[in-house]
């Protein structure tokens, strides 16, 4: 049965006739969304992850005359996926592969280059990387950038002067693991995970000692106990993740040793409960055939003392994930009434189609609806937690099951929403596409592709569009308004109390929302893609500005930054289904553009 939001069918806005629920009745705990200084210290802005700016210079009124205050060159023309950062009148900009992190003097007439680090990575990390050479951004702390290289380095790098502080290796290339996420800083750590499910490379999330680069903790994310880091305090809300060595038992033997759930994607922090919540990946192989079982503790999320690294709680998105539904989105935390009582909650759109609502402080779902056009499930069951699978979209191996939505990518992939505290609503950057899925065999090679499917993916119910921007109600549950866009909406989001939002389009738009009404207010076409994520600060001249990296690249756009033949319908993990027309739409690029008002 095919959930399908109420929409239009040819409208491309849809506007909802009734104000904000509640706004202003739903905020970020204070200790993890401090008052606003006007930098942007970090991708998600905040350790709650609301990538929300209490900057109001720019607003609904007048963010139609922004224009291009300056632009600045990445010398790289593959996805740009990373969040300028801006801390003391300085703004960072980190490249992809190879890494190149350049500091911009915003005290200057054009932002000129201060100093750039070179952490030179190995050049065949690039051929082991699953979905373009990307990296998700740095973060500062302590004085220092950090930030991870393709080939499984992090390092610290003095952010006056550009020195490097240190640089420690975590990952193995010859394994097929790279790293892309961006780190996490908070309480003298920084948090850090690996890539390479489609390797068959087993998922670990480390906390590091920010001033040394030593290794604090390891967690697995799959074996036994010892190794995930569950003891006496791991207490998960639903009986299918209680139990002794789940990593293990969930899996057919030997088959948890290889089996992904990597952490490649956001990370948030809450200081009141000394708890951070991150997200773990696909098992290895797609090919779900290969590998009976619920695959603990893949496709979900942990809680974790931050100290420790001890788990706390555990809830799977996706038991026996049938899809690559990574869990790795982000989670934004909240303050709220939930049927007439407070409680702490964590929010996330998450991949396999559904907006969750969970209690942050035991992983209880309280709410799982739907916000995209979803028919491999059928809803979650919130006695069970257990999300309800259709049977009649289960892939099986040797035959090619057609129009499964949503699609490998997901209803929604690693680019980060925003939460407006003004509007109550989350801002949603999702796509709207299926696929036809076979499953095939797969046999685990060190340091090669573990897939086990051929996918071709296509464009979602509708007119044929395949990206969506959509504002979703926390409070009630539902989608206010929708954008449609012609592809895949694969850029983060900001919003800001100007009460506007801001998100690009693959094709190159940088386009600004009233985040009210979903009415377009502006928009600027930059040279390529726009899959970044936007940032917003005071400059020293104590205007205010909004950067984005433009780019086109990442798993979406990789028929582009990777000139792949539009004709294999399969090529990029069976992305090039969808996007055969992309080439025609944008070229390759790597700038940064920086607007103000005049």
């Amino acid at each position: 049965m095919l959930v399908l939001r109420q929409l239009g069918i040819c409208l491309a806005i849809l506007i909802a006739v009734t104000p904000p629920g509640r706004a202003g009745s739903i905020q970020p705990p204070a200790s993890a969304a401090p008052e606003d200084d006007g930098q942007w210290a970090m991708p998600a802005k905040n350790f709650a992850s609301t990538r929300y700016s209490e900057l109001s210079e720019i607003n609904q009124h007048n963010v139609g005359n922004l224009q291009v205050a300056f632009t600045f060159s990445t010398g790289i023309d593959r996805g740009q996926e990373a969040s300028p950062l801006v801390v003391a009148g300085t703004m960072y900009v980190l490249t992809p592969y190879p890494n190149i992190l350049y500091a911009l003097d915003l005290t200057k007439p054009g932002a000129p280059v201060k100093w750039k680090y070179e952490p030179k990575p190995e050049a065949a990390a690039q051929g082991v990387a699953c979905c373009d050479v990307v990296n998700r951004g740095p973060v500062f702390g302590d004085g220092r950038i950090y930030y991870n290289t393709l080939d499984g380095h992090t390092v610290a790098i003095d952010a006056t002067t550009g020195e490097e502080s240190w640089n420690v290796t975590l990952g193995d290339i010859n394994i097929g693991e790279t790293m892309t996420m961006a780190p996490l800083f908070a309480k003298g750590k920084i948090f850090v995970g690996n890539s390479g499910g489609e390797m068959g490379v087993r998922g670990w999330l480390q906390a590091l000692d920010a001033a040394s680069g030593k290794v604090v903790w390891k967690a697995w994310a799959t074996g036994p106990d010892k190794d995930v880091l569950i003891g006496p305090d791991f207490h998960p809300f639903y009986k299918m993740d209680q139990g002794k060595d789940l990593g293990v038992t969930s899996w057919p033997p030997d088959a948890w040793q290889h089996g992904g759930g990597n952490s490649w994607g956001w990370i948030s922090f809450d200081p009141d409960l000394n708890l951070i919540y991150y997200g773990t990946g696909n098992p290895g192989p797609w090919n779900a055939d290969a590998r009976p079982g619920d695959n603990k503790w893949t496709a979900g999320i942990f809680a974790r003392d931050a100290d420790s690294g001890s788990a706390k709680w555990f809830y799977q998105w996706s038991p026996h994930d049938l899809y690559d539904h990574d869990g790795i989105n982000e989670q934004i935390l909240l303050d709220m009434d939930w049927q007439g009582k407070p409680r702490k909650v964590l929010v996330r759109p998450e991949r396999n189609g559904y907006v969750y609502v969970l209690d942050r402080t035991t992983g209880e779902v309280l709410s799982a609806r739907p916000f995209a056009a979803v028919n491999s499930s059928t809803g979650v069951d919130l006695k069970t937690g257990r999300l309800q699978m259709n049977p009649d979209k289960a892939p099986v191996t040797g035959k090619v099951m057609r129009d499964i939505c949503p699609a490998a990518p997901g209803a929604k992939d690693w680019n980060p929403s925003a939460f407006s505290p003004k509007t109550g609503y989350l801002y949603i950057p999702h796509s709207n596409l299926c696929m036809d899925l076979e499953g095939t065999e797969a046999n685990y090679i060190s340091g090669t592709p573990y897939v086990g499917a051929e996918v071709t993916m296509k464009a979602g119910p509708g007119d044929g569009h395949r990206g969506e921007f959509s504002a979703w109600d926390i409070a009630r549950g539902k989608e206010v308004w929708t954008i449609n866009e012609r592809f895949p909406v694969w850029s983060g989001t900001l919003v800001t109390a100007g009460n506007v939002a801001f998100y690009g389009t693959i094709e190159g738009w940088f386009k600004a929302i009233d985040a009210t009404s979903g009415k377009a207010l502006w928009q600027f076409k930059t040279g390529s893609g726009i899959i970044g994520q936007p940032t917003t600060y005071r400059g020293p001249d104590g205007h205010q500005y909004v950067a984005i990296l433009s780019g086109v690249g990442g798993w979406s756009g990789a028929i582009v930054a990777a000139e792949l033949d539009r004709r294999d319908k399969t090529a990029a993990l069976g992305f090039v289904g969808a996007m055969q027309d992309l080439p025609d739409a944008t070229t390759k690029g790597g700038t940064l553009y920086v607007f103000r008002l005049p």
